[in-house]
């Protein structure tokens, strides 16, 4: 099995995600046998799925790496409980400052916190990692967005399974 990624900017972008993912699938698909995607919609609107069907490609299920990474239910539980919630994973909280602070103009308007968080009341840290740094990195996070703050361990939750899965059914 071999990993290819997608650029993690593309997040603050979604509009484009379809198209790259596209021109990825279409330079790797005479090298291997099969491609599956790891990648949520993550705010496509259904483009990722639309560009999987027309190039014969499946993926894991679910809305956005938090489902992937909570797993359904417990991420359902999660958003039940408290829907005004802002979720970071690993790399979210490790880039805090240049994907979420930066280019929300929030390092130079910090009133616009009100306008763009307003109506979160928490952030929870869905970590994959046991890293104390990361921790600390989110708590932070939670800190500079006046947020409570909750921390659920995941490891690579249906990511890992999900393609451990995919790997035994099609072999």
């Amino acid at each position: 099995m071999h990993l290819k990624c997608m650029d993690a900017w593309l997040h603050n972008q979604p509009e484009l995600i379809p198209d790259r993912l596209r021109k990825k699938i279409r330079k790797f698909k005479g090298k291997y046998d099969r491609i599956f995607v790891a990648y949520a919609d993550c705010g496509t609107g259904g483009g990722i799925d639309r560009v999987l069907e027309e190039e014969g490609v499946e993926r894991l299920p679910g809305a956005h790496c938090y489902e992937f990474f909570a797993g359904p239910q417990r991420f359902a539980a999660l958003a039940t409980a408290e829907p005004g919630t802002f979720y970071l994973t690993d790399f979210l909280a490790k880039h805090f400052e240049r994907f979420v602070i930066k280019p929300l103009k929030l390092d130079k308007h910090p009133h616009l916190r009100d306008a763009y968080f307003g109506n979160y009341r928490r952030l929870v840290y869905l970590s994959q990692s046991e890293d104390a740094s990361l921790l600390a990195a989110a708590q932070n996070a939670a800190k500079r967005l006046a947020l409570d703050f909750e921390h659920v361990h995941c490891g690579f939750g249906g990511l890992e399974s999900g393609l451990h899965d995919f790997v035994l059914e099609k072999n």
